[in-house]
């Protein structure tokens, strides 16, 4: 069975993906959505792809940085504080921020401990899954404080919260979502060391050939549009051309919105991509600004 991968992989541009988690279902979205056509068996973490010369390639989020830094897959998906943790800050390339799996690392502290600083934790007991990060941060921090002993790190693969409660830590260092859990665990932040979200990174090394460079490009381009399809609407409304000035200032587009003649000279029709966050307050002041026949249109992917 290796040796059949092998030779099915030679030569084609390799894609590592979650293959679990947070980020393994809205991956799924971000690959249909590109029109990467692929059938993944239970049983293998490898895939052809049918549509394009490449893999994909199923790892854990926190292997994929150094198996992109390293050159082992070409590019693929994964927290940027798995690209923190991995230490492969100056072996990959960020090419596109996803807008989802956003978290923070944070520091947290039971509550009735009466920690309030982190200055306070110096020279006691962390437990975390984030050993790079926690003890690098907490190594300055000794320093800073002058700590007459060394805060203690400890790694956890699970269940970090559960670590205060049962008397192993004084304090955690974990990814925070909501953060409902961590109160639920009578936890509390009191310092964050970074705020992550999904991204797509690429190797810095050199790819084997034109035809794999440019397959890159185009899946990544391709991705950039079915994330930018996510956050924007597009827009459309006629309008006296009188008003033509104060609309573009409410819908100025990505660069520029389009403004076409109507065959009332005294009219114009204009579209332009709006934020889909702002739509109900555009569409507002549209109207307000005289502005009639509003109309917003979903986005299934575009190039921007």
């Amino acid at each position: 069975m290796s040796d059949f991968l092998s030779a099915n992989l030679a030569g084609r541009v390799l894609f590592a993906i979650p293959k679990k988690g947070r980020l393994y279902e809205k991956c799924l979205e971000l690959l249909s959505g590109a029109d990467v056509q692929f059938t993944r068996s239970h049983r293998l973490d490898v895939c052809l792809v049918r549509n394009h010369n490449m893999a994909l390639v199923f790892l854990p989020a926190a292997d994929i940085p150094r198996f992109v830094g390293e050159g082992n897959v070409h590019f693929g998906i994964t927290g940027q504080d798995m690209v923190a943790e991995a230490a492969m800050n100056e072996l990959v390339t960020e090419v596109i921020e996803l807008g989802f799996g956003k978290c923070k690392l944070q520091v947290q502290v039971p509550v009735r401990s009466g920690i309030t600083s982190v200055d306070q934790l110096a020279g006691k007991k962390v437990v975390t899954s984030f050993e790079v990060l926690a003890g690098r941060y907490f190594g300055e921090l000794d320093t800073r404080v002058g700590a007459k002993e060394n805060t203690v790190i400890e790694y956890v693969g699970g269940s970090v919260e559960a670590a205060c409660a049962l008397g192993l830590a004084d304090g955690i260092v974990d990814l925070v979502e909501s953060g409902e859990t961590m109160r639920a665990a009578g936890l509390t932040p009191i310092e964050t060391l970074l705020t992550s979200q999904a991204v797509l990174i690429r190797s810095n090394k050199p790819v084997s050939s034109t035809e794999n460079a440019e397959l890159i490009e185009r899946v990544s381009s391709r991705i950039a549009g079915v994330i930018a399809a996510g956050k924007y609407v597009l827009c459309n409304y006629n309008i006296p051309r009188k008003a033509v000035d104060e609309a573009v200032k409410i819908t100025p587009g990505r660069r520029a919105p389009t403004v076409s003649p109507l065959d009332d000279k005294e009219w114009v029709a204009v579209s332009s991509m709006v934020l889909k966050a702002e739509i109900a307050d555009v569409m507002d002041r549209l109207q307000s600004a005289g502005a009639t026949d509003i109309l917003v249109v979903a986005l299934s992917n575009c190039r921007v």
